[in-house]
């Protein structure tokens, strides 16, 4: 509140002020990026990542059927073609061993998604781009503060982008992120964020440009935001090891992933409940909502998703499939008391007898 107050002191309350140069040099550096690039939302930041890189009409990007529609429309607004691939099973990311058969002429990047906060496997992943000169672009918006072999995610490809929403582990309401250690990248990044302004010509523009300008407001509370993101991390990943701890026995759950190389934020505590369990995943959502306990389904894969199907008839991506319909999220925020987390266990035991 402090924070924003001076902001609106200073009569810098849109696109200028110090407080968006502060934040993307707290969450960059928090980031391990040299730079960073404030936007509007999440998917800006993924739709400037591909613009920036020059990928447009004609080319691929390689991109996991089980994600967010996000990633497949930040693709999709250049004109580029998303190519999917299915997801590994115990991560629940994309599977790293399929993507090769995938690689054509016109692959110029792959889009990873570092889903509900667990980490991809980053190493054969940039082994496998470098082989075949294919830039990297890491869709970070679940992922604030996991780490890679103890590096944090965002700046190990290209490119990372991040989300601000108010669901976020850390959030400006709407907002999001680029970073990345490409001063050259992160240049034309900011000229393209900016109607593509020409810096030494007023109104005079050499490039398509885009408003995906963050305002100095929605920046004092990321500001904010980052003076308690390890605590917010500490947080969500407390609450996942209790939720654990209390669900390890119930016949029929699949916990959540942590690889040994990866640490997990847990942006949302996300379990499968698999044909054992004494009701199906749709029937417990049902049963939870009436004891007063919120939950959301996982995504839909692209290749089944109304607006894309047509693109991708006779594609089968069976792990994806059955993470959409086996999985649900259960309550993860912030603000989550143990007590809240006993209940919500006690309501799923009550479930499974």
């Amino acid at each position: 509140m402090q924070y924003v107050t001076d902001c609106l002191n200073s009569g810098w309350i849109s696109s200028k002020g110090e407080f968006i140069q502060r934040f993307e040099e707290k969450f960059s550096r928090y980031c391990g990026a040299r730079y960073g690039v404030a936007t509007s939302s999440g998917t800006t930041a993924l739709h400037l990542a591909v613009a920036t890189l020059g990928i447009g009409l004609g080319d691929e990007v390689i991109i996991p059927s089980f994600t967010m529609i996000a990633t497949a429309n930040a693709v999709v607004y250049t004109g580029a073609k998303p190519v999917l691939v299915d997801s590994e099973k115990r991560t629940w990311n994309i599977n790293v061993d399929k993507i090769e058969e995938k690689i054509t002429k016109n692959t110029k990047a792959v889009m990873v998604v570092h889903t509900y906060g667990h980490p991809v496997n980053m190493g054969p992943l940039l082994d496998l781009a470098e082989d075949h000169n294919l830039l990297v672009i890491e869709d970070a918006a679940e992922a604030h503060g996991a780490e890679y072999n103890a590096k944090r995610v965002g700046a190990l490809g290209e490119l990372g982008c991040f989300s601000f929403y108010a669901n976020k582990i850390i959030t400006t309401g709407e907002g999001g992120m680029l970073v990345t250690n490409n001063e050259d990248l992160a240049d034309k990044a900011k000229l393209l964020r900016d109607q593509a302004f020409d810096r030494e010509k007023r109104f005079w523009h050499r490039y398509i440009g885009f408003n995906y300008r963050i305002t100095n407001l929605q920046a004092a509370i990321g500001v904010a935001q980052m003076e308690k993101i390890d605590a917010f991390v500490e947080t969500r990943r407390r609450n996942a090891h209790l939720y654990n701890s209390l669900l390890k026995d119930v016949n029929g759950i699949t916990l959540p992933p942590e690889a040994k190389w990866a640490k997990s934020v847990y942006w949302m505590y996300s379990i499968l409940i698999e044909s054992s369990f004494s009701m199906g995943r749709d029937k417990l959502m049902e049963y939870l909502a009436r004891k007063g306990v919120e939950t959301r389904n996982f995504f839909y894969p692209i290749h089944k998703q109304p607006v894309y199907s047509g693109r991708y008839k006779g594609e089968k991506y069976p792990v994806a499939e059955q993470l959409s319909c086996k999985g649900v999220n259960l309550p993860s925020g912030n603000t989550l008391g143990k007590g809240q987390i006993e209940y919500v266990v006690e309501c799923i035991v009550s479930a499974s007898t």
